[in-house]
């Protein structure tokens, strides 16, 4: 298994709009269904709009071959999604 963990500062007033996209059946969680090797997301809220994800791929083979097949679908929903978060971090990657 490999798994992705982000974290995510939301902007005040954002985070149903977060929620939607970020979540097990949301915006992002759509593209990544397009792999085969994805397996799951999880959402967490903290304190202060802070947020969790966690993207569960079989290996870290398919989380490659999934990015190499869909970089710019990836990177525009990025830059879409940019305007509901103040900053983002990617916490780490572990298999």
């Amino acid at each position: 298994m490999f798994v992705t963990v982000w974290k995510f500062v939301v902007k005040p007033g954002s985070a149903t709009e977060f929620e939607r996209h970020y979540g097990p059946e949301g915006t992002w969680a759509a593209l990544f269904r397009q792999s085969s090797g994805y397996v799951r997301t999880e959402l967490f809220r903290g304190d202060d709009n802070a947020y969790l994800t966690i993207d569960y791929w079989v290996n870290a083979d398919a989380f490659r071959d999934f990015r190499d097949a869909h970089g710019a679908d990836y990177e525009r929903l990025d830059a879409q999604m940019e305007s509901l978060t103040e900053r983002e971090e990617a916490i780490a990657t572990t298999t």
